[in-house]
């Protein structure tokens, strides 16, 4: 049985696309699976912190160095969807170590 950890999205869809462009229709989502990873060693929790890592990476995108609002947009969506996934991330090795 394949397992979802974390879909990135909502509010956080103003933040996905280049600054300058408006709002997209439909905000970027990643799934972060880990059924494949063993959560209750470090290893495994490492793996996922680097997935996790990515998926926020994906989600927010990237911005010119040239462009400061964009890159301090980007700051604030990684800022947000890092708080918003570390609030599920304990549930979800509790839940693995579980199965």
């Amino acid at each position: 049985m394949s397992k979802i950890l974390f879909i990135l999205a909502s509010s956080l869809a103003a933040l996905t696309a280049s600054p300058a462009a408006a709002a997209p229709q439909n905000p970027a989502v990643r799934t972060v699976a880990y059924a494949d990873l063993d959560l209750s060693s470090a290893a495994g929790r490492t793996r996922l912190d680097r997935r996790i890592s990515a998926a926020v990476r994906a989600v927010c995108g990237e911005a010119s160095p040239a462009d400061l609002r964009g890159l301090h947009e980007i700051r604030a969506c990684r800022a947000e969807a890092s708080a918003r996934v570390a609030e599920a991330r304990p549930g979800a090795i509790v839940f693995a170590g579980t199965r």
